[in-house]
């Protein structure tokens, strides 16, 4: 196993632990170039194991009895040592992965990882990087919650982090950064974004800044990537996601409304199946929580086994593109 990459996998963390959490690592074994450390109670796992096919010689058990609740205090959790959070984050740690991955409880997950794996250097805050699914291509959002008190300099880091993470796993050739505020115009918004705007402009050829973006126009082809800090990012991403479940609600609503509406549904049911997989959080995985010195992600609570198996995906292109690397050149050079 370690002449291969090992991705850890705490496999009790999730609404659909551990079933959904081992099927969907399971699953990600078939792809060539990767290990899997499941992280919890061997019986549970073993159990969820039996009877699927998989790569033997590419799956390990890591034992861990206890587990993180989704509502326990992320100050409480730290104290518990012996926890599938706790002993997968430990084993990025010690080498024994590359990366973690885990839908459970976020807060103690954002702390083990600050704690135990330290931040990158050039870096003061991790900062979540959420995935925007959007018509013209995924954009990228950060600080989506873990740090709900900025200064400037803590977003600038956050634009270096967004570009390299655009740049060195989504692919964008020379992402284009943008603030998120009120109004385009640099004299508009809080005393923090203005201060901000200020210290991106003067960067020059470092980062592609494009300006202020205001909410109604990041899912257009205007940025690719959208900085803020940890409360703005968290409100914004949690109306998104309200807004489009509302919006699949009614269209299922309206299409099953009459006869005529299910045949009319019938007739669109493709184009409609696209328009969900466009905006379904299961095709990202789960959000990489950059800066600290470790591939951790952070996947949705209600995670599937097709939403793991996406994140885990998502841990081993970030270990293959060298993205912690990355943002340390990129925060240093600053």
């Amino acid at each position: 196993m370690a002449s291969r990459m090992c991705i850890a996998v705490d496999a009790m963390g999730g609404d659909r632990a551990p079933d959904e959490v081992v099927a969907g690592a399971l699953r990600s074994c078939g792809e060539a170039g990767h290990d899997v450390l499941l992280v919890g109670r061997p019986d549970a796992i073993e159990r969820c194991m039996a009877g699927q096919s998989f790569p033997a010689d590419r799956v390990r058990v890591l034992p861990a009895e206890e587990v993180v609740g989704m509502g326990d205090p992320p100050a409480s959790a730290l104290k518990r040592r012996n926890t599938s959070l706790a002993v997968a984050v430990q084993a990025v740690r010690d080498g024994e992965a590359q990366a973690v991955v885990s839908a459970g409880n976020s807060g103690a997950f954002m702390a083990y990882a600050t704690l135990r794996l330290d931040t990158v250097e050039g870096v003061e805050r991790p900062a979540i990087a959420i995935v925007l699914p959007t018509p013209t291509g995924p954009h990228v959002l950060l600080d989506a919650g873990a740090n709900a008190a900025c200064r400037p300099e803590h977003l600038v880091q956050f634009a270096h982090m967004g570009a390299v993470y655009a740049r060195d796993v989504l692919g964008v050739a020379n992402p284009r950064v943008g603030l998120l505020s009120i109004g385009e115009e640099a004299t508009k918004g809080s005393g923090l974004t203005k201060a901000t705007h200020k210290l991106l402009s003067e960067l020059g050829d470092s980062l592609n800044f494009v300006g202020n973006v205001e909410g109604d126009t990041t899912f257009e082809d205007v940025a690719d990537v959208i900085v803020c800090d940890g409360f703005t990012g968290n409100v914004f991403l949690k109306t998104a996601e309200g807004m489009a479940g509302a919006i699949m609600h009614g269209l299922r609503a309206a299409f099953t409304s009459s006869l005529q509406a299910k045949l009319g549904a019938l007739l669109v049911r493709k184009a409609l199946d696209a328009f969900r997989q466009t905006f379904d959080y299961a095709t990202y995985g789960g959000a990489l929580l950059l800066g600290v010195n470790g591939i951790c992600i952070v996947s949705h609570g209600r995670s599937d086994a097709r939403a793991i198996r996406a994140a885990i995906a998502v841990a081993k292109r970030s270990v293959e593109a060298r993205v912690i690397e990355h943002i340390a050149a990129s925060c240093l050079g600053n």
